[in-house]
């Protein structure tokens, strides 16, 4: 058997496939960080977990990115136990404990609030998700977190976006970086520029101890889980296009939309001698449609 042979055994493959996606979310990660100067030198950050592969990924890459980082960060992993049925609460704190973490876990019974507010057959998230955020806005604090990392991807973020448009006519989704309406908190999504099936195959390759969430996979006919499936389908037919969508987000022109507050459409006059532009300096095409 010869060395190439040798090379193409599925084992070492196998480590060599696992090497190159981590190495693939390490450095989006750092991008992230470093475009959005999500992290800074002194910074104390409370990853939120779920029990999700997304959490998981993201606090499994903080911890290897902080080893050789330029800047001195802490790391507190935080997991909100909401008291659904059958939660292995032994789970989330035997794993931080092997992988030698600081963590915090806390109690709050917000599944039965929501299961007593919300209609049978309605939509729990927002509740669920505004419940969830009072008490991580809370525990950061407690904490002595001046940010907060959340686990939402790029396909997250570009959901957000669809569902705003389809259902809320807005223009908004997941910023990768945001400063809370109280203004004492940052949040900040180091996975934004990951994508969903990467971090899928990466949480398999680790084998992460996931934990299933009881109240979103009770609810099948979620409009997200719609949206999910359109850009599932868009890049099955047309690859390449859901990262298109993405950089579209980070390229917008406020003069080509139609946002009032963003852009002084009113005050818009014609110069003499000279042709309407874009942003850079070119002769717009949107003059030769009028």
């Amino acid at each position: 058997m010869d060395a190439m042979t040798l090379n193409l055994q599925p084992e070492p493959k196998a480590r060599y496939e696992a090497s190159k996606l981590a190495k693939r979310l390490r450095r989006l990660v750092g991008a992230a960080i470093a475009d959005f100067n999500m992290i800074e030198d002194g910074d104390r950050v409370m990853v939120c977990l779920s029990g999700g592969k997304d959490s998981y990924a993201l606090l499994d890459i903080l911890m290897a990115l902080r080893v050789k980082a330029p800047v001195r960060f802490d790391l507190v992993a935080y997991n909100l136990d909401q008291k659904q049925p059958d939660f292995p609460g032994h789970v989330l704190p035997e794993y931080l404990t092997r992988l030698g973490v600081r963590f915090h876990i806390e109690s709050r019974d917000t599944y039965s609030v929501v299961k007593r507010v919300i209609p049978e057959g309605k939509t729990m998230c927002s509740l669920c998700s505004r419940l969830r955020r009072g008490n991580i806005y809370r525990a950061a604090t407690e904490l002595g977190c001046n940010k907060i990392a959340l686990g939402h991807h790029r396909d997250d973020m570009l959901e957000t976006f669809f569902l705003n448009m389809f259902y809320g006519g807005t223009l908004k989704g997941m910023p990768p970086k945001l400063i809370s309406d109280d203004g004492r908190h940052v949040v900040i999504r180091p996975l934004a520029y990951c994508a969903e099936d990467d971090l899928t195959e990466y949480a398999q390759r680790k084998a992460f101890p996931i934990i299933p969430c009881n109240l979103c996979g009770s609810q099948p006919n979620l409009q997200r889980q719609a949206v999910k499936e359109m850009l599932r389908q868009w890049e099955k037919k047309w690859p390449g296009r859901v990262e298109n969508i993405f950089r579209a987000l980070q390229n917008v022109a406020p003069s080509h939309l139609a946002d009032r507050h963003l852009f002084d459409f009113a005050g818009l006059k014609r110069r003499d001698g000279a042709f309407m532009s874009d942003d850079d300096g070119k002769p717009s095409a949107s003059g030769d449609l009028i």
